[in-house]
C-alpha cells in the first residue's frame, strides 16, 4: 500500500487527474450500457440520451486530453476553434441583414484571430480591451456602411454580444496559462482543468439534485428544469468538489472552495442568461454539433461567464 501511495505521489498531477476522469467516465459508461441492455425490448428515450451524452463526453475528454498533451499552443488553438464554432452558432440563430456584412467579416476574420493571437503573445493590456472597447466601437461603424437602419441597434448589439460571450469570455480559459503564479510554474494547464471540471460538474449535479428532490422552480420562465433544491444541492456539491481538487491548484482547500463557489454561481447565472436568449429566439438548443449535448454553447454557456471572473480573481490575488 505504501509503495502504491508513493508511486501515485510521484505521478504528474495531470496524469492522476485524467485517470480519475477516465475512471468516472468508465463507470458511467458501464451503468449506461447496462441500462440500455435492460431496456432493449422497450427502448427508453432517457436512456438513449444518457448513452449519447456519455459517448460525447468521451470524445470531448479525448480532445481536451490531446490539447493538454500538446501544451500551451494546443490549448489556445483548441479554444480558438471552440470560439469559432460558438460564434457561428450565436450569429446563425440571430437575425442578420446585408448591412451587417462588414461587421460580421470583422468579427470572424479580425477580432477572433487577433484576440487569440494576443492571448498567445500574452499581451494582457490589449486582449482585455480589444473586444469590450475597440471592437465595440468599430462594429457599429462598419454596420453603417450599407446605410441600412432597420433594427440597427438590435443588429449591432447582437454581434457585439456574440463577440463578448463567444470570443472574449472563452479566450480567458487558455489565458489562464499565461498567469505567473509563484511556485506553480509549468502547471497552469491544471487551472483550466479545475475551471472546466468544477463548472461542468455543477451543471450536472444541479440536474441530478433537481431530479432527486427538486420541487420549487427557481426561474420557470427562463429555465423550467431548474429548481431551488437543485441549485442549492448542485452548487454545494460542486463547491465541495472544488475544495477536494485543491491539490491540482496553487490554492489551499478553503481558497479552492471559495473560488469554486464563485465560478459555480457565475456559471449558474450565465446559464440563465443564455437560456433567456434561447427563449427569446424560440429555440431549445444552440446547435446539434455534439450528439446528446446540443451545440458548443449549450455545453459552455456556464464556462463563458465563469472564465473571466476566475482569471481575474487569480491574477489580482495570486500573481
Amino acid at each position: 500500500m505504501k509503495d502504491w501511495i508513493g508511486f501515485a505521489h510521484g505521478l504528474p498531477h495531470s496524469v492522476l487527474l485524467f485517470a480519475g476522469v477516465a475512471g468516472v467516465l468508465l463507470i458511467a459508461t458501464v451503468i449506461a450500457e447496462w441500462l440500455r441492455w435492460k431496456t432493449r425490448e422497450r427502448p427508453s428515450a432517457v436512456v438513449a440520451n444518457l448513452v449519447a451524452r456519455i459517448r460525447a463526453w468521451w470524445v470531448m475528454a479525448l480532445v481536451v486530453g490531446l490539447a493538454f498533451a500538446i501544451g500551451r499552443v494546443g490549448m489556445i488553438v483548441l479554444f480558438a476553434l471552440v470560439s469559432l464554432f460558438a460564434l457561428r452558432e450565436f450569429i446563425t440563430l440571430a437575425p442578420t441583414r446585408r448591412g451587417d456584412y462588414y461587421a460580421l467579416l470583422a468579427a470572424f476574420y479580425l477580432a477572433l484571430p487577433l484576440q487569440y493571437w494576443l492571448v498567445y503573445t500574452d499581451w494582457y493590456g490589449l486582449y482585455t480591451l480589444l473586444i469590450p472597447v475597440y471592437a465595440f466601437l468599430l462594429l457599429p461603424i462598419l454596420s453603417t456602411i450599407g446605410g441600412d437602419t432597420t433594427r440597427y441597434l438590435e443588429r449591432t448589439a447582437k454581434v457585439q454580444w456574440g463577440l463578448m460571450i463567444c470570443v472574449f469570455c472563452i479566450s480567458h480559459v487558455p489565458a489562464l496559462i499565461n498567469l505567473r503564479i509563484p511556485g506553480y510554474e509549468g502547471r497552469n494547464l491544471l487551472l483550466i482543468a479545475f475551471l472546466v471540471i468544477v463548472v461542468q460538474s455543477s451543471d450536472v449535479l444541479q440536474y441530478v439534485w433537481g431530479k432527486l428532490c427538486g420541487k420549487r422552480l427557481i426561474a420557470p420562465k427562463l429555465s423550467p428544469s431548474k429548481t431551488l433544491e437543485g441549485f442549492i444541492g448542485g452548487i454545494a456539491s460542486a463547491t465541495a468538489l472544488g475544495a477536494a481538487l485543491w491539490w491540482i491548484t496553487p490554492f489551499n482547500p478553503w481558497q479552492a472552495a471559495v473560488l469554486a463557489l464563485v465560478i459555480n454561481l457565475m456559471g449558474f447565472y450565465g446559464g440563465l442568461v443564455m437560456s433567456a436568449i434561447k427563449r427569446d429566439r424560440g429555440i431549445k438548443d444552440w446547435g446539434h454539433m455534439i450528439e446528446g449535448h446540443g451545440g458548443v454553447l449549450d455545453r459552455l454557456d456556464s464556462v463563458c461567464f465563469a472564465a473571466p471572473v476566475f482569471f481575474h480573481l487569480i491574477r489580482y490575488w495570486w500573481v
